[in-house]
């Protein structure tokens, strides 16, 4: 049992403790009680997220705002304060816990099982967005510095090639060539969002379809959840994650790349959905979608290569070449978008006019 979750109010004594295996950053446990009521106990890294009471703070702002505002069909999380009154434990140790109550009768996958999953996973990712709308996105504190500013990745990347820290370098030449020639086209949504040409939201900025509780029964979004880094940025990232993650034929650490390649009928199922329940966007915010998906393949494979320059700091790994892997199964993912840009684009402009 963790020792943390001692330090939280709970309905029964905690007799059970289950390690949930997903996400790259924190660690997650499923606790049951002996009164049969389960909690989802989480360990924040504190070296990705050195900022716990900004996580903390935003997250109250968005929810109070959504209590306020009656937005009934939004509900999220509600984290519970330990029994000193603080919003987050935190252990002594370089370790930040925090908890809410399991959702009942939710379903969190991993892959879409049917593009009517993925409709959902849209649905919810969209609403979450919508019923901010009218929340002042600058009233939210960065939870990760630059998150996504893309010039700022790129700037790292180079740091990384040049240090080699790892002595990897020579194993991935051909990679840090097809991150490079890609700059400008990678760059192109942050200097819109620098010019003013896209408006600012509230976004999740982690929109993989296990962020999305669905209902057991129904299947139906429920709820969105790890909103760790829900911050100011693009609409165009949030869908972009979402396409990046959940419209791939394959996981993002497939070794055999001939297996990836982008899911068209997922991908639609997604623009539908997202745009059937954000109504908000703006006509600038939906033409440039397909190029958030674009952007967002490429930060995050050039992350991964970042990181396995760097001798794995950020992201962790199950062996040593993971993200090595995990960059090369983006990039063939980033190829196939380009290979099939026009039809992207196509989707779109036909989901738009229902």
């Amino acid at each position: 049992m963790k020792e943390a979750i001692f330090h939280f109010p709970t309905d029964g004594r905690p007799v059970k403790c289950e390690q949930i295996k997903s996400g790259h950053i924190n660690e997650t446990y499923l606790i049951t009680t002996d009164t049969g009521v389960r909690y989802i106990l989480q360990w924040v890294n504190q070296y990705v997220f050195p900022r716990v009471s900004a996580i903390m703070n935003n997250m109250s702002a968005i929810s109070a705002y959504l209590r306020e505002h009656e937005q009934g069909s939004m509900s999220m999380i509600r984290y519970i304060d330990t029994l000193e009154g603080e919003s987050y434990y935190d252990d002594g140790r370089g370790g930040a816990w925090r908890i809410y109550r399991y959702v009942p009768n939710s379903l969190c996958l991993q892959r879409p099982e049917s593009p009517e999953d993925f409709y959902e996973c849209a649905v919810g990712f969209g609403r979450f967005q919508y019923a901010l709308s009218g929340f002042p996105a600058e009233r939210l504190e960065e939870t990760i510095v630059n998150f996504h500013n893309t010039e700022d990745r790129y700037r790292q990347f180079r740091e990384a090639v040049a240090n080699d820290a790892a002595g990897r370098l020579r194993e991935v030449e051909e990679e840090v060539r097809f991150v490079l020639a890609r700059e400008e086209r990678a760059c192109t949504l942050h200097r819109m969002r620098e010019s003013g040409q896209l408006p600012v939201r509230v976004t999740h900025n982690d929109t993989k379809i296990n962020n999305v509780l669905l209902d057991k029964d129904t299947r139906k979004a429920l709820c969105v959840i790890d909103l760790d880094t829900v911050m100011p940025g693009l609409a165009a990232f949030d869908f972009g994650d979402a396409i990046r993650f959940g419209a791939s034929t394959a996981a993002e650490d497939e070794p055999d790349l001939e297996k990836v390649r982008l899911d068209l009928e997922l991908y639609r199922a997604f623009v539908r959905g997202f745009l059937d329940a954000c109504p908000s966007l703006t006509e600038r915010e939906i033409d440039v979608l397909p190029l958030g998906a674009y952007t967002m393949t490429m930060e995050v494979g050039m992350r991964f290569l970042a990181d396995y320059l760097n001798g794995d700091k950020y992201f962790s790994i199950d062996y040593p070449e993971h993200n090595k892997i995990r960059c090369r199964a983006q990039f063939r993912l980033l190829r196939d978008m380009e290979a099939h840009w026009e039809e992207m684009c196509a989707i779109v402009r036909e989901e738009r006019k229902k």
